[in-house]
């Protein structure tokens, strides 16, 4: 008996309608060039500013041993004084498209009710770039973050990781790195749909089949750019896949969200169940009726407020604002 999708909420329906053939759920890598040219134009009309609240710096650090550097943008709010919360992010993408300015406008909407610093780093995308370069991209990063957290108005007492979909999944595997080189130890991490299994046979895979704007086909597509042939097979790194990992103790807290209609729903409350199972804390929360991205495409959506309430409210307990 095949597998029935869960209904989308009604603005959400009514925005996907919208979209007509732009939400078309498959994606390929015969897709890829058009899929990189949408989401660098789009990016590029971000404000890092927000209207001169922020002050932008593009900044080189180094890269990971033997591969060349990497760029973050750093923005600081001109308003506030150091030492701040950083909120690093890391963007999304499927692993295969997007830049370090792709949906940044979301952390500097926390950041300006915070009073923090953003940090936004670009890593090689598959499938040129296979794993482990963009994790190993956003270790590095995350390492110049910390150790130049004063030098940008931050503290690196503070600092928390946050990426949607591809970006969740690589803020995961960045903050398992961390742990286990103990490198700089994230605050906390927050997740947002976060791609996190390569092995791609949850439910809500198969029920998002051709259903919703990143279905089972996309998903397959993307984590085989990244893996290639070692995609759903046995010995897959917990730095690709979190979702591969067998020990979540000693990590920071997180939060943890996905819509409910959408292909990452279990893998991301199987990841929250996994962390409270380790001892750890985290914030799970399924928005009834979302796809995948639905308060970056319908911002003004009831359940897409209330999403972009949560997250915001963990920050401020987690910070202590």
């Amino acid at each position: 008996m095949p597998l029935v999708p869960p209904p989308f909420d009604p603005e959400l329906a009514a925005c996907l309608e919208s979209l007509g053939d732009a939400a078309a759920p498959g994606f390929t890598l015969a897709d890829l060039d058009t899929l990189r040219r949408g989401a660098g134009a789009g990016a590029m009309l971000t404000d890092l500013t927000l209207g001169g609240a922020f002050e932008v710096t593009e900044c080189a650090a180094p890269g990971p041993p033997g591969a060349p550097g990497i760029t973050l943008a750093v923005c600081r709010p001109v308003s506030a004084t150091g030492p701040l919360p950083v909120l690093y992010h890391v963007h999304g993408g499927g692993m295969v498209a997007g830049t370090g300015r792709a949906g940044v406008d979301v952390p500097l909407d926390w950041a300006r009710e915070l009073g923090a610093v953003v940090v936004s780093v670009e890593y090689r995308l598959a499938p040129e770039h296979p794993h482990p370069a963009p994790v190993e991209d956003v270790y590095a990063g995350l390492r110049w973050t910390a150790g130049h957290a004063r030098e940008i108005g931050g503290d690196p007492e503070r600092i928390v990781v946050a990426g949607a979909s591809a970006g969740g999944g690589l803020a995961a595997a960045v903050t398992l790195l961390a742990r286990d080189r103990r490198g700089p130890r994230p605050m906390g991490q927050l997740l947002m749909s976060p791609m996190l299994d390569d092995r791609n046979d949850t439910v809500s895979s198969h029920q998002m089949t051709g259903v919703g704007l990143w279905d089972r086909t996309a998903n397959e597509t993307a984590w085989t750019a990244l893996l290639g042939a070692r995609r759903g097979g046995p010995g897959v790194s917990p730095y690709a896949a979190p979702a591969r990992a067998t020990d979540l103790s000693g990590l920071p807290p997180a939060y943890l969200d996905a819509g409910s209609a959408e292909t990452f729903r279990d893998e991301t409350a199987d990841y929250a169940s996994r962390l409270w199972r380790a001892g750890g804390e985290a914030e799970l929360h399924v928005w009834p009726g979302g796809f995948h991205g639905f308060d970056t495409l319908a911002p003004q959506a009831a359940l897409s407020r209330a999403a972009r309430a949560a997250r915001l409210g963990w920050l401020r307990r987690l910070l202590g604002g």
